[in-house]
């Protein structure tokens, strides 16, 4: 009578959506190693979203060496929030943290962000607060402009949503509509749930390679449909009530 192999169930997913980075793959991997090994039972999971350059190739290399490293490749690529939900899909984690995969996201934040979610029973999300930024002064005016209005709208008390670096309960983020663009409106939905934020600051770095592949709100008059349909979907939102199974 053969066993089956037991498949591996970590307690954490770290979810990295790259497109087109293949020079920043073995650092970062190197540096997420280092920040969770003997911390936690950990999977990291590299969502590749349609990169044309040779990412799928170094992923593959590091995945010799690594039994607990995983690629998701999307035939075509979908953008950041795609390959979020990819990843969270796929994650054996209970609580899944994600980080950018161009290296301005430093790996060393993780345990904190973890922590928060671990630690806290009604905390839904933690959430990376960039300070420092390393960002051009335009991008930077554009985000303070694009949170402050966001801020205004929904009330979502985050002044930083563009951070890559979070970590959730992947049941909460299952929860979520999905719509292109989802990653920036986490707070928002997540606080929706009934559920708590927890903010961690965290310093960020120069991009170590490459150019960037997703821009900020990419299509303006889609990032504004976005914010009414996040608004409309709070004021339609009522309380969850509690629920208790009866039984004879």
């Amino acid at each position: 009578m053969s066993s089956q192999p037991s498949v591996f169930q970590p307690s954490v997913s770290i979810v990295v959506p790259v497109r087109n980075e293949a020079d920043n793959i073995v650092p970062l991997i190197e540096e997420i190693v280092a920040a969770l090994d003997g911390r936690w039972t950990y999977e990291i999971i590299y969502v590749n979203d349609g990169s044309s350059d040779a990412t799928g190739e170094r992923l593959g290399a590091v995945m010799k060496q690594r039994d607990n490293l995983r690629q998701l490749r999307h035939a075509r690529s979908g953008g950041q929030s795609a390959a979020v939900r990819s990843g969270v899909r796929a994650a054996r984690g209970a609580i899944v943290a994600t980080l950018d995969g161009d290296g301005q996201n430093n790996p060393a934040f993780l345990p904190d962000l973890i922590a928060a979610v671990e630690n806290g029973s009604k905390v839904g999300l933690a959430a990376g607060q960039r300070v420092g930024r390393k960002d051009t002064g335009f991008k930077k005016f554009q985000s303070r402009i694009a949170n402050g209005v966001r801020n205004a709208i929904l009330k979502d008390g985050t002044r930083d949503t563009g951070c890559g670096l979070k970590a959730f309960r992947r049941e909460v983020f299952l929860m979520m509509p999905y719509f292109d663009g989802l990653h920036r409106f986490l707070p928002a939905l997540v606080r929706r749930e009934g559920y708590e934020i927890a903010y961690v600051d965290v310093i960020d770095r120069p991009r170590r390679s490459g150019v960037s592949n997703y821009g900020f709100f990419d299509r303006l008059w889609i990032g504004i449909m976005d914010l009414g349909g996040v608004w409309w979907l709070i004021r339609r939102k009522k309380p969850t009530p509690d629920v208790t199974e009866v039984t004879a």
